[in-house]
């Protein structure tokens, strides 16, 4: 297993906007970091759960049907485009909607993210699986993949806290950025 491409992949996926970023950069400019420090641990337990879950089920499925590998990796690549060309045209003049900037709603947003969800069931397949299929070695990888998504989630609300009038100022070329920083790690499945 390539580890640099490894880690660079989820780094990306995990810092390039997405659902649960968007929120908490908006719960930081409405409700404060600690509103936004409250929502992220809900978001980050439910992050840990879905690569748990997405570990078991992928090592069983790979264990029946090699070749979900493939069609997993094809969806996985349509969608990443897809959130890259949505980053790339977002308008972020008009803040997110963030009623509750809770633990309970960073958890059930983590089940409802489309990226979220299908990161944590291609990172699984793509990366870990087809060199290794033994549990610690899996459970230590759900580990570190977790602890990269909470660093992420703490990025932003950083990152919401301290540049916000920056990031107002230059909108758009934080999206092409962060566009084509998606474009790259939708590369990297292909590795």
């Amino acid at each position: 297993m390539d580890i640099a491409s490894f880690i660079i992949y989820c780094l990306i996926v995990t810092f390039t906007p997405g659902p649960t970023n968007i929120v908490i950069l908006s719960t930081v400019n409405n409700y404060g970091s600690k509103k936004a420090i409250e929502y992220t641990y809900g978001a980050t337990i439910a992050f840990g759960l879905l690569l748990g879950l997405s570990a078991m089920l992928n090592t069983m499925l790979i264990a029946v049907l090699p070749k979900i590998l493939i069609g997993m990796q094809i969806i996985g690549t349509i969608y990443m485009l897809y959130l890259a060309y949505q980053i790339y045209t977002m308008d972020t003049s008009k803040p997110a909607d963030n009623h509750a900037g809770t633990f309970i709603s960073g958890f059930l947003m983590q089940f409802l993210n489309p990226k979220v969800v299908l990161f944590t069931m291609t990172v699984i397949p793509s990366f870990i699986l087809p060199y290794y299929t033994d549990m610690p070695v899996v459970t230590i990888s759900v580990f570190v993949i977790t602890v990269i998504g909470f660093l992420a989630f703490l990025a932003w609300i950083l990152f919401g806290t301290i540049f916000k009038e920056f990031l107002q100022k230059h909108d758009r070329v934080v999206n092409v950025v962060m566009a084509l920083s998606l474009v790259y790690a939708t590369l990297m499945i292909w590795k």
